[in-house]
């Protein structure tokens, strides 16, 4: 007797069958819309910090008082990294993902407490940081007759600024709850509002006050309003992440009973990822202090720190809008295929995903090299700094150039270790990159002139995430039991360098040739810059098809 089959069952076999045809690929577009979704944010984050950075260029220039202010809004980031953040972003997202898939409750209990326990550390540590500005900023530049002014007015700012330490925390273990959750947009989203309150910050700045020249004519209300207004920023930022949080599922109930709940694991993983933010941060200080030297030395010439860290941030803006957004969606999906031992959907997830941001990682470095200059003179060239100030800045963009490739692409292999909870190896690279780092920047200091040492310590950055690169890649190979797509992925990238460097070289002739003859000299960077960019993109496009870079199609529009 034949069974009649109904619609109903045809359906649900159909489907069936649909999902078992093609499980990778559903998957692989899920972490493609996330991904799109999250970039989008990441666009508009970056888009509207772009324009704070270039008021705040405006208002406080590139050279000696520009950096006391900028190191002292670095030294909040650095010591919440160094405190728990570092954890934060690698550690717990597995950690969180285990729990909500094998505790009864979901993992609610264990994400109570581990956010109390946070909350409690940071504040703890925001307290005692503020105590200790001045010991803190004597880390990063001297206290001499000569520079006094400069870190009395640095440590001033440290004072107003270290708070942000504790609202890190709050944005960052927020956004972490969400990310378990596949809940990717909101932590996103949230850094336009502190971008927005930055540029009225800025705009107030630029709009009632004198701008000063030195670090002598600033005066109190300024410092106030820079102080003040860059927290107040951050604080907004991170409250906005709480209603989303909640409407997510997480309910904030302090939780003290931390013994035995399970947080030894995370504790014990997160020692070796402080072991590694340290290590990074030994090398960043290094590097600021020797920067900050070639600021004392010429004060009003753009040469050191301030026009470093600028340099670094246009720099990152392809790495942050692409690969960041690539591995925060994927960073969950590959924690679960490595606890169920699924090492070839591991692999070819990573491989996947160096090949994608390649083909936007790739031609950007490329743009950096051919239009450093153009890109800095047109964004920094307003306000406090003119286009001199801004000619060492740009040749530090060119110096960081290619090694956007090695840095992205480390970034996105390091993900590997941390979907197996192996922080130790992480540390391991950390610290060879970071030595490499030291060494070099050094020897630019002692070999280069002020105007060209911190040049050669952005090169010198670039090539030491070359060579932990190298290594990340044979110690990951070892790790996942097996070959990590290589061939596939050196000649994808080998396309990609190929194309980027004969559209990149005809967009540079091209920018060369808008010379002041042709067009007035206000205009000649933006129309440089437009007409060499513009060429470039559309080369590299043509070359891309021509060399059959079948990744070129993850591209919307271009598929």
């Amino acid at each position: 007797m034949i069974e009649e089959t109904s619609p109903e069952q045809l359906e649900r076999s159909s489907t069936r069958r649909r999902r078992h045809a093609a499980p990778k690929e559903a998957k692989a577009g899920g972490v493609m819309r996330s991904s799109a979704l999250m970039a989008a944010g990441t666009v508009v984050s970056r888009a509207t910090g772009l324009i704070r950075q270039v008021l705040q260029a405006a208002a406080l220039g590139t050279g000696l008082l520009a950096t006391t202010y900028n190191q002292a809004n670095t030294v909040p980031t650095s010591l919440y990294f160094l405190l728990i953040g570092g954890a934060l972003n690698s550690v717990l997202v597995p950690q969180l993902v285990r729990a909500r898939a094998e505790d009864p409750d979901g993992g609610a209990a264990f994400e109570q407490r581990l956010v109390t326990l946070v909350l409690c550390v940071l504040g703890a540590g925001t307290a005692l940081a503020t105590w200790a500005a001045p010991e803190i900023i004597s880390v990063y530049q001297q206290d001499t007759p000569a520079t006094h002014d400069a870190f009395e007015l640095t440590v001033v700012f440290a004072r107003f600024l270290l708070p942000q330490i504790f609202f890190y925390g709050v944005f960052s273990i927020f956004g972490q709850v969400l990310n378990a959750r596949n809940r990717f947009g909101a932590m996103l989203w949230t850094p336009v509002l502190n971008n927005v309150v930055l540029i009225t910050m800025f705009g107030l700045y630029l709009g009632m006050m004198t701008a000063p020249e030195k670090v002598s004519d600033i005066t109190g209300a300024q410092v106030r309003l820079l102080g003040i207004g860059t927290t107040l920023a951050l604080t907004v930022q991170a409250l906005a992440l709480v209603p989303y949080a909640h409407a997510a599922g997480f309910r904030l109930r302090p939780r003290f009973d931390w013994r035995g709940a399970g947080l030894r694991k995370s504790v014990n993983a997160a020692r070796w990822t402080l072991l590694f933010v340290l290590a990074n941060l030994v090398a960043s200080t290094v590097v600021t202090r020797l920067a900050s030297a070639a600021d004392a030395a010429l004060p009003s010439d753009g040469v050191g720190y301030t026009a470093y860290s600028y340099a670094q941030q246009i720099w990152m803006l392809p790495q942050s809008i692409v690969t960041v957004s690539l591995v925060t969606a994927l960073l969950p999906r590959m924690s679960r295929a490595a606890t169920e031992h699924r090492l070839d959907d591991l692999r070819a997830d990573l491989s996947r995903t160096l090949r994608i941001s390649g083909v936007i990682i790739v031609p950007a470095a490329f743009f950096f090299v051919a239009f450093g200059p153009q890109i800095a003179q047109l964004l920094f060239a307003h306000g406090a700094t003119d286009a001199a100030d801004t000619v060492p800045l740009g040749h530090m963009l060119q110096a960081f150039g290619l090694g956007l490739i090695p840095f992205s692409a480390q970034y996105l292999l390091l993900r590997g270790f941390y979907a197996f909870e192996d922080t130790r190896t992480p540390f391991r690279m950390a610290l060879w990159i970071s030595g490499t780092n030291i060494a070099l920047a050094v020897a630019c200091h002692l070999l280069l002139s002020p105007r060209w040492a911190v040049t050669g310590m952005a090169a010198a950055y670039a090539l030491s995430y070359a060579i932990g690169l190298l290594m990340t890649a044979l110690r990951l190979r070892k790790r996942t039991e097996g070959l990590l797509d290589g061939r596939r992925i050196c000649r994808t990238y080998a396309k990609l360098t190929s194309a980027a460097t004969g559209a990149g070289a005809a967009g540079w002739l091209i920018a060369r040739s808008c010379n002041h003859n042709l067009t007035p000299a206000a205009w000649t960077p933006a129309v440089s810059l437009a007409a060499g960019g513009i060429a470039m993109a559309l080369l590299f496009l043509l070359f891309a098809r021509l060399l059959r870079i079948g990744e070129l199609r993850s591209l919307p529009g271009l598929g």
